[in-house]
């Protein structure tokens, strides 16, 4: 997510900083982008010079400290409220005061997070969907603190990216997660119950019901394990059966089949 979100910011010209927390994970995230970017040239989509500004516009770090200048911050570390808390009150210290904040959180409340800093009235949440260069919609989350101003930039930002912005309060789930992750889990456990074929589960679906992608390749995509984190955050707040994850879902988790960012999940995958 991060690399995606990183690379249609320096597509529409922005400067961007990109931070990782080591030089592996930075040299991948950047190779990611320039992977991208060269399938892009390839298939004619983008000319190489187009290619060379956008890499231009690019710089990475394993520095908190180097995002000092910035404008905006966007955070997408692993979905774990104390994690980007920690992050955000180290970041809270770094940047400027007039800094806007960004989680790109798929379910922890923005409220809580902005607690770490002093900043509440300018902390949003921005959830990009995945993968970002492609999918057109991304869900900004407004906390009760937030200022208008600060809202309002922080929606032009997203705008600025040829995304289309929808606004959720700040609950578990927001509007997108809420309704998509016990859609999902369902289909767990229709394949748990033996109802279909993992392939004839997704299928119905794409061909059914007109979804891009079926629910179980869909959930390899997203990560069993962020998925599982969601359905934890949504059955805390409301503790209702369609909110409880699937003991299927559990099970795949524990075994380390995370999904496609793991080389298996309901599929296997090569890895990288």
């Amino acid at each position: 997510m991060g690399s995606g979100i990183a690379q249609v910011c320096a597509q529409k010209g922005h400067s961007t900083i990109v931070r990782e927390i080591h030089d592996e994970a930075l040299r991948k995230g950047m190779d990611r982008i320039r992977s991208f970017l060269t399938e892009g040239v390839q298939r004619g989509k983008m000319a190489p010079a187009q290619m060379d500004q956008v890499l231009a516009n690019l710089r990475g770090t394993t520095r908190l400290a180097d995002l000092q200048d910035c404008d905006l911050v966007i955070e997408a570390v692993v979905e774990n409220l104390d994690e980007k808390r920690k992050v955000f009150a180290e970041l809270d210290q770094v940047c400027k005061p007039s800094t806007i904040f960004a989680s790109n959180t798929s379910s922890i409340s923005i409220s809580a997070q902005a607690a770490a800093t002093k900043r509440a009235d300018r902390f949003v949440g921005l959830h990009f969907m995945n993968p970002v260069p492609l999918m057109k919609l991304v869900e900004i989350v407004r906390p009760e603190a937030v200022s208008a101003e600060a809202y309002s930039a922080a929606k032009a930002f997203a705008e600025s990216l040829g995304k289309v912005t929808v606004t959720a309060k700040d609950t578990p789930g927001f509007i997108v997660n809420l309704i998509l992750v016990p859609y999902l889990c369902e289909a767990v456990r229709a394949l748990e119950r033996g109802l279909a074929t993992r392939e004839d589960i997704d299928t119905g679906l794409e061909l059914g019901c007109g979804v891009p992608m079926g629910p179980l390749k869909l959930l390899d995509f997203v990560g069993l394990d962020t998925t599982l984190y969601i359905m934890e955050v949504l059955h805390t707040a409301w503790p209702e059966p369609k909110y409880e994850a699937p003991a299927l879902l559990r099970k795949m988790v524990a075994e380390g089949r995370m999904g496609k960012k793991a080389g298996k999940g309901f599929y296997e995958y090569p890895r990288a």
